[in-house]
């Protein structure tokens, strides 16, 4: 079904290998980013520290997709500490788009009850002064983890890259792919999830510790006897063509309970030039 499917997409998506420039960034750029963000939150508090690295068009889920800017600009200040990690990342090969995930822990209060555990996925774009800014932030809250999360960093693999003759192609062959997944996921969740997800894949839900790995996700989904209806967003794609992201809304039937949920996956394109969720989160709209 995918294969057919996305036979179009695949190829308009595809850049040729003849091309300008080799570039190639390394993961410790965006790892690096994170780590100052976390000092800045330390030293200046979470709202100010939200509003040095936002992107312009950067947004988070409160509970609703909404401007970092608008949203920190329009509070007073959010009280607490927080604290995360990063343990899973990837930069494109262009340096253009990053993103990291890893635990968090938030505590507004002074024992350890007060402590809330759970994982963040942020997602980076550079600006035009080749700084890495913070385009989207989402976090699940679940028990605190037993073990303590591996680390995964990759490189990218270099490669060449020219500028797009088409600067809006790259997002609408994204686009197009998230929304082709959505549709596969109204016909039978488990089985569209088999298609499109990377064999490393992660995925994060509201109440459980991250799933890794493609086996293990498909179990917890067939577990949870989920069904999930999503409608995308938006979307963006590297100019290396080799990251992208997609976020939107979906509702999630389990059982007769019905919810609501905002969605950001992370794509990444495989040696046959398909795109394939590399990390998934859904975050709870509460009501």
């Amino acid at each position: 079904m995918k294969n057919i499917i996305l036979a179009a997409i695949v190829l308009a998506g595809y850049t040729a290998p003849a091309l300008a420039q080799t570039t190639t960034a390394t993961v410790n750029t965006v790892v690096n980013a994170e780590e100052s963000f976390n000092k800045l939150v330390a030293r200046k508090g979470i709202k100010d520290a939200f509003l040095d690295v936002a992107d312009p068009e950067g947004v988070v889920f409160k509970p609703n997709a909404v401007k970092i800017t608008d949203f920190y600009a329009n509070i007073e200040k959010q009280p607490g500490s927080l604290k995360w990690q990063p343990k899973f990342a990837r930069i494109s090969a262009s340096g253009d788009l990053a993103f990291t995930a890893g635990p968090y822990v938030y505590q507004n209060g002074k024992t350890d009850d007060d402590k809330v555990f759970g994982d963040y996925v942020s997602i980076w774009r550079i600006d035009a002064d080749n700084k890495l800014k913070l385009l989207i932030d989402l976090g699940i809250q679940h028990p605190e983890a037993e073990q303590e999360a591996t680390t995964d960093f990759k490189d990218p693999i270099p490669v060449k890259t020219e500028p797009s003759k088409d600067p809006f192609n790259g997002k609408n062959v994204i686009l197009a792919t998230d929304k082709t997944f959505n549709h596969s996921l109204s016909l039978y969740t488990v089985a569209a999830y088999k298609e499109f997800l990377s064999i490393e894949g992660r995925y994060y839900f509201p109440g459980f510790e991250p799933v890794t790995g493609q086996d293990k996700i498909l179990k917890f989904l067939d577990n949870e006897a989920i069904n999930i209806s999503a409608e995308t967003v938006n979307a963006g794609r590297s100019a290396s063509n080799d990251l992208a992201y997609s976020y939107g809304r979906a509702r999630i039937k389990k059982g007769n309970i019905v919810s609501n949920y905002n969605y950001v996956r992370i794509w990444e394109i495989d040696k046959d030039h398909r795109w394939n969720i590399l990390l998934e989160i859904f975050s709870a709209v509460e009501n």
